[in-house]
């Protein structure tokens, strides 16, 4: 495929939990909102256009974030609403989208490449925005271009609540006065590091010889480069609820021990939860399977609301696992499945405001990424 030919489109929900209260709460809107853990030691996850003028941004303390901006509106975090939400989202593109990638809770990226010969990408994205925007009653922006990297960028631009579009002839012109804050995978401490080189804008690093950039930054340095260019060959992922991760456990010898059978299902979801962090993924559903002695197979699944935090994700498999033995026969077979995966940081530390599970999870994530998986668990 030619990849100047392609057409893809990223749609991302506008300030999205702020715009989730909204919806619940008709006071918030045009006002200041301020969306975290509650306490002095929580975390901002999210802020309102309004409360940005005051110097509020995402993960800053709560605490600053009072001195900044104290006459805002200051909101829990409820993950179960914004989880509903996003898969209300999700279906209305589900039905209308040839191909399409969840890349997290409140963004996605479709693959339009084909449909300008019938219809017009432009016209047609700017349909399916009003149509979310109509059913959900939540303001989302979409970027329209070459790739992705552009559209992302391009959406950035066209936030809050429009739409933007930029043919091939037209990246450069549109990439290379930015800051090179907007290229995507541009950290912190890269940025940091390229403005300690004297590289600000798009254009510097896109007229740099690329093998000085593979010197400083590593092999990232390479894709960043194409990326100041405008160049991006990555795929949009066909998304579906079946990606999953699971683990699987046969007995040597049928068991109808019931505290046996709990064990190790508590073992099987800590080891995925861990697997789901480290991958920076969120889960939208587990599900338990069993097999009995007879090879009788039975399967139970629950929707969630987006997590991967074990302790969240338990006590749901245990409930499962409860409901779904109910034959006085042994069991040979026990499984434990997370899928509806979409990408995504664990919003623990930004609505919880219990430093020490924070500080908890970071520490046994930090034993095991050491020394193995298995190398510390819960208690059983």
């Amino acid at each position: 495929m030619n990849l100047d030919n392609r057409h893809i489109v990223h749609f991302d929900l506008d300030s999205f939990f702020v715009s989730v209260e909204r919806l619940l709460n008709s006071r918030l809107q045009g006002m200041p909102v301020i969306v975290g853990g509650m306490s002095d030691r929580g975390v901002v996850a999210a802020c309102s256009y309004e409360a940005r003028r005051f110097g509020v941004h995402s993960a800053m303390p709560m605490k600053l974030a009072r001195r900044l901006c104290p006459h805002a509106f200051y909101v829990r975090g409820d993950m179960e609403e914004y989880s509903r939400y996003s898969r209300m989202v999700t279906q209305i593109i589900d039905e209308s989208a040839p191909l399409y990638e969840k890349a997290s809770i409140d963004e996605h990226y479709l693959d339009l490449t084909g449909m300008d010969r019938f219809f017009g990408c432009l016209k047609w994205s700017r349909e399916l925005r009003n149509k979310i925007m109509r059913e959900t009653g939540l303001p989302i922006s979409f970027g329209l271009s070459v790739n992705k990297t552009v559209s992302k960028i391009a959406t950035g631009e066209a936030k809050p609540n429009g739409e933007k579009q930029v043919l091939f002839n037209e990246v450069r012109p549109f990439l290379w006065p930015l800051s090179i804050r907007k290229i995507p995978m541009i950290g912190p401490a890269t940025y940091k590091l390229l403005r300690s080189m004297g590289i600000d804008r798009i254009e510097t690093l896109g007229n740099m010889p690329p093998e000085m950039l593979r010197h400083a930054l590593g092999k990232n340095g390479i894709v960043i480069w194409q990326r100041a260019n405008g160049i991006d060959p990555t795929p949009v992922e066909p998304y579906t609820e079946r990606k999953s991760i699971s683990s699987e456990r046969t007995f040597d010898q049928d068991t109808g021990d019931m505290k046996i059978l709990t064990a190790h299902v508590i073992k099987m979801t800590e080891k995925l939860a861990y697997q789901l962090r480290a991958g920076e993924k969120l889960t939208g559903c587990i599900s338990v399977k069993i097999r009995y002695s007879d090879f009788d197979t039975r399967t139970l699944q629950k929707m969630v609301p987006y997590t991967s935090f074990d302790h969240l994700l338990i006590p749901v498999a245990k409930d499962l696992l409860k409901r779904l033995y109910t034959r006085r026969v042994r069991i040979r077979l026990i499984g434990v499945r997370l899928s509806h995966l979409v990408s995504g940081a664990p919003q623990l530390d930004l609505f919880d405001d219990t430093p020490r599970q924070v500080q908890l999870y970071r520490t046994l994530d930090y034993v095991r990424h050491r020394f193995g998986v298995g190398a510390v668990g819960r208690a059983v």
